[in-house]
């Protein structure tokens, strides 16, 4: 699977009934609970990855990929903006990106 099939699939679950689809009633609380769903992700995939855990990691990584897409299309950023930013990127260190960010 792509990330953009998953992006497809977390956009038509969307519009699914909240009381039939876990993405569906994660979105119907609203931005700010899908970042925290996020969040609360990304921090059992630290976890997994100071632990060494690689089984654990991957599950957990597999997770953040999910809840990133929900994020964003909680916020109606599309994946495709997101790679663009990337393609954007792209050619440039990231020392020189991060300098250009701070200025």
């Amino acid at each position: 699977m792509t990330l953009e099939e998953l992006a497809e699939i977390v956009a038509t679950r969307a519009a699914a009934n909240p009381e039939d689809s876990w993405t569906a009633r994660l979105l119907a609380k609203g931005p700010e609970k899908t970042a925290e769903k996020f969040g609360e992700e990304a921090v059992e995939a630290v976890i997994e990855a100071v632990k060494d855990d690689r089984a654990g990691l991957t599950a957990e990584a597999a997770d953040v990929l999910f809840h990133l897409l929900v994020m964003l299309q909680s916020r109606g950023v599309a994946l495709s903006d997101v790679m663009d930013e990337l393609a954007r990127r792209q050619g440039r260190s990231g020392l020189a990106e991060k300098a250009a960010r701070s200025e």
